[in-house]
């Protein structure tokens, strides 16, 4: 739902190569106003009552829109791009199409009221690419700040504003204004004769710096989610380990203390009683008994001892492959950090050059490797045979 704000590209002072201009007379253009004649019509007279309360002429502001374009707090503008279906269901060259230009139209007609805190300043619905789309821009603004000037440039306060409250980090105002949004789309079509089909597509369209680092992000909670399990796994193996071992100890030494021949082990006979009878009526009986308990006792060993030393052998792969993951782990984390400096120099440069000459130049480039492209692809040779 969110656009990166290419107010050139929306008003067609160029094409993109996704364009069709031999349709572009059918888009509609609902407003494109300079975006700071904008500016002086919203922060003129706030700018002059903070610039006469300033003793000092380094903090007066001689202009508001370049001080926010170069700076980083906000954005000067926003934009959002509604679509109702996609190229096969509501195909712009198509009666369905048509219908989803009427619902965008409908949509868009209650819009700034609506949304009285945000100044639309530009306004397009795109019929000349594969589905109708709006492109909506944008200033937000509120009124009766304590700092800075009193009427300022402030997504989050405009939408509070307008009642939306931010809550968790996953709640904030944003999230909860393009809900809002995308439940007045979804009654204009119900209007129409549209069903909602809510896919969960709202997400903001991701730069390609924006999206490795997002699907770089996705690996490393991956990856954290399976080291966590395998720590767990090396963890409960260790308890297996450490309860297995005195166990194993103790056979070994019952086993190695009982495995004699009964008749090396038994006493002589008292007094009272001749050798013989004790050992064939007493002793012998009761230590074979013994003795055939610690046999079974000692196979049951042998069996454990097996499970121990393949449970070894499984700890030590886990343990293998752990350290894999970590490794794997701390590279995906310095790509990312990578990937992250160099989306910050890429916002530098839209600073500097502004994001609109900045979106010309990356469009130009593309054309530019498209073309190179084409013309190093080999051509293929058709034998025609002699004539």
């Amino acid at each position: 739902m969110v656009g990166q704000g290419s107010v050139n590209h929306n008003s067609r002072k160029f094409h993109a190569k996704n364009t069709d201009p031999e349709r572009s007379h059918l888009n509609v253009t609902y407003c494109q106003e300079n975006i700071k004649t904008v500016y002086h019509e919203l922060f003129d007279e706030a700018l002059e009552r903070y610039n006469a309360k300033q003793t000092r002429a380094d903090r007066r502001i001689e202009d508001y829109y370049e001080k926010i374009r170069s700076g980083k707090q906000e954005k000067p503008f926003h934009e959002i791009i509604l679509q109702v279906g996609n190229r096969d269901d509501m195909s712009a060259d198509s009666e369905e199409g048509q219908l989803a230009a009427a619902v965008l139209d409908e949509y868009m007609k209650g819009f700034q009221e609506r949304n009285p805190q945000l100044r639309v300043f530009s306004a397009h619905l795109h019929m000349d690419e594969a589905t109708p789309h709006l492109h909506i821009d944008f200033v937000p603004f509120t009124t009766g700040s304590k700092r800075g000037l009193d009427t300022r440039v402030s997504l989050k306060q405009a939408l509070a504003a307008q009642g939306f409250k931010g809550g968790t980090r996953g709640d904030t105002e944003w999230s909860q204004w393009v809900r809002s949004e995308k439940e007045r789309l979804s009654l204009v079509m119900e209007r129409h004769g549209i069903e909602w089909e809510d896919k969960g597509t709202h997400d903001k369209h991701l730069s390609v710096l924006d999206y490795k680092k997002e699907q770089r992000a996705k690996e490393i909670a991956v990856l954290d989610t399976v080291k966590a399990e395998k720590e767990s796994l090396v963890e409960s193996q260790e308890r297996r380990l450490k309860e297995l071992a005195p166990a194993v100890k103790n056979m070994e030494r019952l086993a190695a203390d009982f495995s004699a021949d009964p008749d090396e082990i038994l006493p002589e006979p008292g007094t009272l009683e001749t050798g013989r009878a004790y050992r064939e009526k007493k002793a012998k009986p009761l230590l074979a008994q013994i003795v055939k308990v610690l046999r079974s006792l000692y196979l049951a060993y042998v069996e454990l001892r097996g499970k121990f030393e393949r449970l070894q052998g499984d700890y030590g792969r886990v343990r293998e492959s752990n350290a894999r993951l970590s490794d794997r782990l701390q590279e995906v984390k310095l790509e990312n950090k990578a990937l992250r400096q160099v989306s910050a120099d890429y916002e530098r440069v839209k600073r500097v050059f502004g994001p609109e000459q900045v979106a010309v130049a990356v469009q130009a480039d593309k054309q530019r490797e498209q073309a190179e492209r084409g013309r190093k692809r080999p051509r293929r040779s058709v034998d025609r045979g002699e004539r």
